[in-house]
């Protein structure tokens, strides 16, 4: 017997708020956001992801191409969790950037912690935030490559 698309959402959620955890209380750590919530959790959900969509993948009709096509797709539950898990994994892998990025560029961890919390809340606003933080210490958006 398989684990139900709820229950499986229950664990990802955990997982990835112990990873939240991980880069506000421990993220200056080498072991943490290089590695744990930076490479570890996101690639274990990216195994997750594609178990999801190749074990779910044309259940359901739907696609990419209009937003109601997207809403026929997300109509089967473990499709639409698969895209959670999407969320999942980019959502953290930015924030253990946020944090990486603030450490090599003297951005005191403290006052990253409110874009890392919207961030994980509200993804791509709580990166807006670290942005204007980052042009405000660093007076640059410049990323290295």
């Amino acid at each position: 017997m398989g684990m139900t698309p709820e229950r499986i959402f229950s664990i990802a959620n955990s997982t990835a708020l112990l990873g939240w955890l991980i880069l506000i209380f421990a993220g200056r750590l080498r072991w943490a956001a290089a590695l744990v919530t930076g490479a570890i959790l996101p690639a274990l959900f990216a195994v997750l992801y594609i178990g999801l969509i190749a074990s779910h993948w044309g259940e359901t009709p739907g696609g990419f191409g209009t937003l109601s096509a997207v809403a026929a797709l997300f109509s089967n539950p473990s499709l639409l969790l698969a895209g959670w898990i999407h969320y999942l994994a980019f959502d953290l892998f930015i924030g253990s950037w946020q944090v990486r990025d603030a450490a090599a560029n003297h951005i005191p961890h403290l006052t990253v912690i409110p874009g890392l919390i919207l961030t994980f809340l509200f993804g791509p606003a709580g990166l807006l935030l670290y942005f204007a933080l980052r042009l405000a210490r660093t007076k640059t958006l410049r990323l290295a490559w």
